[in-house]
């Protein structure tokens, strides 16, 4: 397994020359390892001289500049469809940074999820942020290398030939349909059709296939101004692993951390005694509830069949650990009962600590000047 680098890039010269940078300072144990640069159609004359003047000692390198304005998610699209030629691919957009490791990690999970028809991709970026909740995140850690989650990665993501090919199969029968449903988080699917990415958590979810992810991140991003954001934000930078190692990932079947689409941990129903089709996790308060049993952070008014308190970190370990206490109620839906009270306070505490009120003046202190301009 030798994937081929491709840097997806289009306007912004000074973040292609900062991921070439990080690339060039990565470690790598082979040769001729293929770098593609692809640059969108653009009045980016900078891009194209900072991609032609990178230097690249591992392999070959190659330009692809587009005589037409594909536009994010058809860039993308044709970046992942590399794939087919090379074999396998890693895939990072031109405002992300990589760790010394990157290869090596990407080059380990690809081969172990090869022969896996239900891992649909591999991600370098490790979440330590619920994006729907805008809320801190931490995947439980069970010994592995590794956790599972049915959310696609577009903040540094590997595909075989083979995996590309089952999302691009799925695509051609379903892009540009509304994806939304009680499976889809309504963050996901209020993305517009510029979005490859929610078609790409659509097909995951559809198809019950994952993602493998990383305990320890392997990209961080800048999010820079660009197509999908207004300004750069340090929201989604995370800590970067160093240097080479053997990893040892859990397949999906043993692993204990596995995590749908709106962040939740599916192996908490057996925490609470019952299985993944009998219970709603719904931790952070945000999925939309049908089933007649639910965990949730929510204030309700149903029966109260156990409660339990959040102390521990990350949210899960409360569970696993039977803490007690009266943040999190395990609810039956079909007993109507007076709905307990809610701990709002608590829990922004929890999420932020060390919070005080005079950094909220400090932080409205500079929208208000943003604003401004």
């Amino acid at each position: 397994m030798k994937p081929a680098i491709v840097v997806v890039a289009y306007n912004r010269p000074r973040s292609l020359n900062r991921i070439l940078d990080s690339i060039r300072r990565a470690q790598y144990e082979e040769e001729n390892i293929p770098l593609v640069i692809s640059i969108d159609h653009g009045d980016n004359r900078e891009v194209v001289e900072a991609a032609e003047r990178f230097s690249w000692e591992h392999g070959e390198k190659r330009i692809i500049r587009h005589t037409e304005n594909l536009g994010l998610k058809r860039h993308v699209l044709s970046c992942g469809d590399l794939a087919w030629k090379y074999g396998s691919i890693i895939m990072l957009e031109d405002d992300l940074y990589v760790a010394k490791g990157f290869y090596n990690y990407a080059k380990q999970a690809l081969t172990f999820t090869e022969n896996d028809d239900k891992i649909g991709g591999v991600s370098l970026y490790n979440h330590r942020f619920n994006v729907h909740k805008r809320e801190c995140f931490e995947a439980i850690d069970d010994g592995y290398d590794n956790w599972y989650f049915q959310f696609a990665s577009s903040w540094g993501q590997a595909f075989t030939e083979r995996q590309w090919e089952g999302f691009r199969e799925w695509l051609s029968e379903n892009d540009g349909r509304d994806v939304a449903g009680a499976a889809v988080p309504e963050n996901v699917s209020g993305w517009g059709e510029k979005s490859w990415l929610k078609y790409c958590i659509a097909y995951l979810i559809e198809t019950d296939r994952y993602f493998l992810y990383p305990r320890m991140s392997h990209t961080t991003n800048f999010f820079d101004e660009g197509t999908h954001s207004r300004r750069a934000q340090t929201d989604f930078q995370v800590p970067l692993g160093a240097g080479r190692k053997e990893y040892c990932f859990s397949g999906l079947r043993e692993s204990q951390s596995v995590y749908d689409s709106f962040f939740e941990n599916k192996r908490l129903a057996y925490a609470v005694g019952m299985k993944e089709k009998e219970v709603e996790i719904d931790l952070y308060g945000y999925r939309p509830l049908t089933k007649r049993y639910c965990l949730t952070m929510r204030s309700l008014p149903f029966d109260v069949k156990k409660s339990y308190g959040c102390m521990l970190r990350p949210l899960d370990q409360n569970i696993i650990c039977n803490i007690p206490g009266d943040s999190f109620f395990l609810y039956d839906r079909e007993k109507p009962a007076k709905a307990p009270k809610e701990k709002r306070g608590e829990r922004i505490l929890y999420f932020y600590r060390g919070f005080k009120v005079k950094y909220l003046f400090e932080i409205i202190k500079m929208r208000w000047k943003e604003r401004k301009g």
